[in-house]
């Protein structure tokens, strides 16, 4: 596996990040979960992705909303991707314990930086009726998140 840099670099001493590699979660769902977390106080963004994990807030989708029903509240288009709110939320409490370990207070920071890359594609076969096989393809996400103190 290569080495995986962060997309952007603030400052070391009064943020915090947190990476998780290969991923085996949706690259359109994750887009839009980081889409709808950045810029938000950690606390807020802790609660939102539990919500979402018990299915009481949707996440709107802008970009890959094709056939896809409204939901309550000020949205068009919206699901509850509970396996990426679940991995996002492990990457949020990792990132609040890194600052935590820095000396920062976790409480006065919020999401300063949130990215979704495809990450590498684990190729599968499914067998199929006479001798045949179909490919079954899993795809891998990287998540990046840096959180800042709030100025």
């Amino acid at each position: 596996m290569a080495r995986i840099k962060y997309t952007t670099e603030l400052d070391a001493e009064t943020s915090a990040k947190a990476m998780g590699s290969e991923l085996h979660i949706s690259p359109k769902k994750s887009r839009e979960l980081c889409k709808a977390i950045k810029g938000m106080r950690t606390n807020a963004a802790r609660q939102y992705l539990e919500d979402v994990v018990i299915l009481k807030q949707a996440v709107p989708f802008g970009r890959h909303n094709d056939s896809l029903g409204h939901r309550k509240g000020p949205m068009a288009a919206g699901r509850y991707p509970v396996k990426v709110a679940s991995e996002m939320l492990k990457l949020l409490k990792n990132a609040e314990s890194n600052a935590e370990y820095k000396g920062l207070n976790p409480e006065h920071m919020f999401i300063a930086h949130t990215a979704m890359n495809r990450g590498r594609v684990i190729h599968g076969m499914r067998p199929r009726a006479r001798g045949r096989a179909s490919p079954e393809n899993t795809e891998t996400v990287n998540l990046e998140m840096i959180i800042s103190e709030v100025r």
